[in-house]
């Protein structure tokens, strides 16, 4: 089934493709994939999950704002798990997981260590602390502002 976007004057405008009701040969339904009509008509399908961006603020943060990272995160920060051990625990494939897992150390929020033939996921807490830090300057920022907005409102015409 295919939900349709909008045409953005004529350019190019994004579908969404949703398999939803066919399982995949795992057994576990496909997630939402994105599809992008060039100009030419032509399809560029892309997984939202891996599409890259170089800041890494925004990597740091897309990172966090899915529940599954999130709950990888927490389950890495107790000790190193394995990859398998972790995809125990959730409804999808391991290679989902892994994704979920590459996400996240391209974010610097874990990294992967080797033992023997299995692959550790590990927390790095600098990453969080990067998070922290960028929210607190933000904070900081719009305290600044509404102060501000206080004094200016407060003075008598």
């Amino acid at each position: 089934m295919f939900s349709y976007g909008r045409k953005l004057g004529g350019e190019t405008h994004i579908r969404e493709a949703c398999n939803l009701g066919r399982p995949a040969r795992n057994g576990n339904y496909r997630s939402v994939d994105r599809i992008r009509l060039d100009a030419s008509g032509s399809n560029l399908i892309y997984n939202h999950m891996v599409v890259e961006d170089s800041d890494p603020l925004n990597r740091l943060f897309r990172a966090l704002a899915d529940a599954t990272r999130r709950d990888i995160l927490r389950r890495t920060l107790v000790g190193a798990v394995s990859v398998s051990t972790l995809a125990a625990d959730y409804d999808m494939s391991f290679a989902a997981v892994q994704k979920h897992v590459a996400v996240l150390e391209s974010a610097g929020l874990v990294s992967k260590l080797h033992h023997g033939r299995e692959r550790l996921v590990q927390a790095e807490p600098d990453g969080l602390a990067r998070a922290r830090a960028a929210l607190d300057q933000l904070e900081e920022l719009w305290r600044h502002r509404i102060t501000a907005l206080d004094e200016l409102f407060s003075k008598e015409p």
